[in-house]
């Protein structure tokens, strides 16, 4: 017998819910059933959940996700795919990195400007 859903789940350091999610979306393969209809899945559903965590984690989406896995599984090497979904994910973190630089210095401002004038942003006139 190969490993349940909660299993995988624990061992992936993913919820039991997150693994029949991903089967049901297409992430993973239909695992085979036992006779009582408990799911049965092999060792290896390891290394691809554990896969789309991290990718989940560096912010790529699941059909980004879906369509390395894609390339994957027909045996290709998805590199030159990956390479591009990460640049356009990097590109992405570095303008939210500026954006939330922005909103420090107005918050830094906000604060000078509260201390020299007076609470003048905070409470009316």
């Amino acid at each position: 017998m190969g490993l349940t859903v909660g299993h995988v789940a624990r061992r992936a350091g993913i919820s039991p819910h997150t693994v029949r999610y991903y089967e049901r979306v297409g992430l993973l393969k239909a695992a085979c059933r036992t006779g009582a209809g408990y799911r049965d899945y092999s060792e290896d559903v390891l290394e691809r959940l554990r896969f789309i965590r991290d990718a989940q984690r560096l912010g790529l989406r699941l059909q980004d996700i879906r369509d390395l896995l894609e390339i994957r599984d027909r045996g290709q090497c998805p590199c030159g795919h990956t390479r591009k979904l990460v640049e356009t994910r990097l590109t992405l973190v570095r303008a939210e990195i500026r954006r939330l630089r922005d909103i420090e210095s107005e918050l830094e401002l906000m604060i000078e400007s509260e201390s020299d004038a007076g609470y003048d942003w905070c409470c009316p006139a």
